[in-house]
């Protein structure tokens, strides 16, 4: 579990919530069991801060969490409303998982709540997503905001944010392959994972799914009496703020989780709709860089284009999107991967788009592929290529070629790393 990233070039000022986190990470259990238990008692300790938060929107999936999360809050403070927001993990510091009413949590209140949770928790096990989630959950229940966007860290059934009897909308963005070591080995398994955030009586909006995790869904739904509210794509011709057609669905389910709350007595108008999709934002994904060392090493005949997708599906993703938009350039990837992904299935629909891959391992990342074993992935499923000992390094080889695109992907942990230093 990542705490820190610090940039090659400038190292930020040491903080003291970084200490904090490094000590958290020594509670980590020996073996990870999925269960709330260490949650629930963590929590009633620290006087259940779940029971006294505002409405809740409880968003889970594969991929599009953060899309849809970030599209939902940009419409929501168009609307005038304070929002509070739970993502993970962060880019570069721990404390842009926690938004307060519409900021990121100060350092002086993040190091407090960190310190409150540890001591509270007595040194007893406990993973470092479960307390962290507490501290924030402490949070967000002494800041006044009108609606928490709470998005899942790992499945749902069993996640350490899933302890909201009632929240006002669940959202299950599309599902597909990833965490199987701790979800299952298919598909109906981990979908039965995530649809376990459905709560009776609550709506829950459905983006579109493949067949089998949309029977699991709905099947869960029936047996606790939730409605499904399955969520279409935003039509092509609606702006949105973050680029790529897959953009579109994740728009589809905000407009529909908009609509839910709606119903529950939110005024929102169609044109904060509007505004909030064109204005949305959201970092490293397919986040152009214009600033840094990276495009001042390329000059501006290139472009540069960062994401954190990791996934098979986010491999299709990320290879439909560069065919559409860049298919009369050449596609140079840097690729980074943690070694619990599977990055044969995110790298093989690059096979007939990229001109080269250069395989890194993801600085200060004890659980990162090596170079060398990552590049021999890539190789094996027909694409071109190579090795090098930093993004850096891998850039510099570059910038004698015609221009074309750079896209640096394979992990949230690399995207971290890249923008400390290049935004």
């Amino acid at each position: 579990m990542k705490t820190t990233t610090t940039a090659q070039s400038a190292k930020p000022a040491p903080r003291r919530s970084d200490a904090i986190l490094d000590r958290l990470m020594s509670l980590h259990p020996k073996i990870i069991d999925l269960t709330l238990d260490r949650v629930d008692r963590l929590l009633d300790r620290m006087g259940r801060p779940q029971d006294k938060l505002p409405p809740v929107v409880h968003v889970a999936g594969t991929n599009g969490k953060g899309s849809t999360i970030a599209f939902l809050r940009a419409i929501l403070e168009q609307a005038g409303y304070r929002v509070h927001v739970y993502t993970s993990p962060h880019l570069v510091r721990f404390a842009e998982r926690i938004r307060l009413a519409g900021e990121i949590i100060a350092e002086e209140h993040l190091a407090a709540i960190l310190e409150d949770a540890e001591q509270v928790n007595g040194g007893e096990p406990i993973t470092f997503f479960e307390i962290t989630t507490c501290a924030a959950l402490k949070a967000f229940a002494e800041t006044p905001a009108d609606i928490l966007l709470l998005e899942v860290g790992l499945g749902g059934r069993l996640d350490a944010t899933n302890v909201v009897d009632k929240p006002v909308c669940t959202v299950i963005t599309p599902i597909s392959m990833d965490h199987i070591q701790y979800l299952g080995g298919d598909l109906q398994a981990i979908a039965g994972e995530k649809a376990a955030i459905q709560k009776a009586g609550v709506p829950s909006v459905v983006a579109a799914q493949d067949p089998v995790a949309m029977a699991v869904i709905a099947g869960a739904a029936e047996r606790i009496g939730t409605a499904v509210i399955e969520a279409r794509p935003a039509r092509k011709q609606t702006r949105l703020g973050l680029p790529g057609a897959h953009q579109l669905a994740n728009a589809g389910a905000a407009i529909a989780a908009v609509d839910v709350l709606r119903q529950a007595g939110f005024e929102i108008a169609e044109a904060d709709v509007e505004a909030g999709l064109a204005g949305a934002t959201w970092p490293a994904r397919l986040q152009r860089l214009t600033k840094g060392p990276i495009s001042d090493l390329l000059g501006p005949d290139w472009e540069v284009w960062l994401d954190g997708g990791h996934n098979a599906a986010a491999g299709e993703t990320l290879a439909a999107h560069a065919a559409r938009t860049w298919p009369d350039r050449p596609l140079h990837m840097i690729v980074g991967m943690l070694n619990t992904k599977t990055p044969d299935d995110f790298l093989a629909p690059f096979a007939d788009q990229a001109d080269s891959l250069t395989a890194i391992a993801i600085p200060g990342e004890a659980n990162s592929f090596g170079a060398e074993e990552l590049r021999d992935t890539a190789l094996s499923v027909g694409l071109n290529a190579d090795t090098a000992e930093s993004v850096e390094k891998a850039t510099a080889a570059l910038s004698g070629r015609p221009p074309g695109i750079l896209l640096i992907c394979g992990s949230l942990y690399l995207a971290g790393e890249v923008l400390a230093d290049n935004s």
